[in-house]
């Protein structure tokens, strides 16, 4: 099993998404012999689990159900275990989507935290990019290296325990992007220079850079200098700092947004066609002197959208900027 790969068949090790309803879904280690207590009762992993496909429904010894479904990044995002606050799928989609991460990119970040954005991040860059991520916490960086290897992507992260503010990330000229969402993201925007890439250090030529494809955490994204990086915040007045910081560095194309999901109701209305009664101007004398016979009106299908009477709030400011590739 692996969050970059999908399996068909779950297997003894795997983690599973059991799915018990549209707002309640939880992760389970699948273990040879073990047990997992729902409130539809008991999933035994040897017999309800352990070779079936997934997406099957399975019967709980309550009578319940649930539906066991194959991990995903979205799917870790909703049911991981909390270390800190965390992305949602919202900001993560915008990220990935402004950084312009795709399969062979080296991207370098900071905090991993609960390694909700790192779980996207990898399907992003796999199966030939590499992520560099960068924790300050000992115990958080143990258990992030500990999940990355269960879930089967061990191979394209490297975690270390360090302050990037003070010690950077580790590698220099490497990376495509990077992303920074610590309290002072300005005093890393220049380890952040240092780890992107530099002008001239990719060759131009198509041999090179086929062979990059097929070398794990060797970049193939741009075949030239420069690169992308994002620094999230949730108070206006780290923006600004880092704003500064990043024109300081010489980065340009600075940019702040905010993303705020807002979901439509889309439901179909029947509404009835109104009865005018007959046309009496187009009738003759005869017409007139004539019962007239009234017609059940079939009502019209339509489609409406309702607005949410709640949304999620404010999360943070996303801040993107571009390296130069001169």
């Amino acid at each position: 099993m692996s969050f970059v790969e999908y399996s068909d068949l779950i297997r003894d090790g795997d983690v599973a998404i059991v799915y018990l309803g549209h707002e309640s879904m939880m992760h389970v280690k699948v273990k040879q012999g073990a047990q997992t207590q729902t409130r539809y009762g008991v999933i035994r992993h040897s017999s309800d689990l352990i070779g079936r496909r997934y997406g099957s429904k399975v019967t709980c010894s309550k009578g319940g159900w649930v539906y066991v479904l194959h991990p995903t990044p979205e799917l870790w995002t909703v049911t991981l275990p909390h270390r800190t606050q965390i992305l949602y799928t919202t900001d993560i989609a915008t990220i990935t989507m402004m950084l312009e991460l795709k399969p062979g990119c080296v991207v370098c970040e900071s905090g991993t935290g609960s390694g909700s954005l790192s779980h996207a991040i990898l399907r992003s860059v796999a199966p030939t990019g590499h992520l560099h991520t960068v924790e300050f916490h000992q115990q958080r960086a143990e258990k992030a290296a500990e999940e990355f290897k269960e879930h089967g992507v061990d191979g394209l992260v490297t975690v270390r325990n360090q302050d990037v503010c003070k010690d950077g990330f580790g590698v220099s000229g490497v990376a495509d992007a990077v992303f920074l969402d610590i309290p002072s993201p300005w005093e890393a925007v220049r380890h952040a220079k240092a780890a992107m890439k530099r002008q001239g250090q990719i060759s131009h030529t198509l041999n090179v850079v086929f062979v990059n494809v097929w070398s794990p955490g060797v970049s193939c994204c741009n075949v030239s200098a420069g690169g992308r990086v994002c620094s999230f915040s949730p108070c206006i007045e780290q923006v600004q700092r880092t704003c500064e910081a990043l024109a300081e560095e010489g980065f340009e194309e600075i940019s702040t947004l905010e993303v705020l999901l807002r979901v439509h109701d889309v439901r179909t209305v029947y509404l009835p066609l109104p009865d005018f009664g007959a046309d009496l101007s187009a009738q003759t004398d005869d017409d007139a002197a004539a019962p007239t016979e009234t017609k059940p009106q079939t009502p019209v299908a339509l489609k409406t959208t309702t607005l949410p009477r709640e949304m999620q709030g404010h999360t943070g400011y996303l801040t993107f900027a571009s390296k130069p590739r001169t």
